[in-house]
């Protein structure tokens, strides 16, 4: 399960559609050993691929997130990108490019007319959808 606010779900949607044409990322900030999985924030990024069908987080972007994160005791606990044409869905690109087994993988489609928001977890190739919870 993942935990987000209303606040939190608008602003990783309106970054992705700020992104088209290409594809939007940003990474989940919050404490690792909290059970029920809350994000505190969500750090917008460059997309470093610039590319409307694969994402990479901007090294510096990361590097930034990662120490703001550690200075307030919490952890980057996971990564959001977008599927500009596609459902939010891992493709095998996203698959093979996760890069922490206890990482929450957020994908926001644009497919649709409303943007549409998935979490998953991706262990050795595994997907699996987890529930989001809208939280206050």
């Amino acid at each position: 399960m993942l935990a987000i606010t209303p606040e939190l779900h608008d602003e990783m949607a309106a970054h992705a559609l700020r992104g088209l044409p290409l594809e939007a990322c940003g990474l989940l900030v919050g404490d690792p050993d909290d059970p029920q999985q809350r994000v505190i924030r969500f750090v917008p990024c460059r997309n470093a691929a610039e590319s409307a069908v694969v994402y990479t987080v901007h090294p510096v972007d990361h590097l930034r997130a990662d120490r703001a994160a550690e200075d307030d005791g919490l952890a980057i606990v996971g990564v959001m990108h977008s599927h500009t044409h596609t459902d939010a869905y891992p493709s095998p690109t996203d698959v093979a490019s996760a890069p922490d087994p206890s990482w929450h993988y957020v994908i926001v489609s644009l497919r649709d007319d409303e943007p549409t928001l998935r979490s998953y977890r991706i262990v050795d190739g595994t997907i699996a959808e987890e529930r989001v919870d809208l939280v206050r």
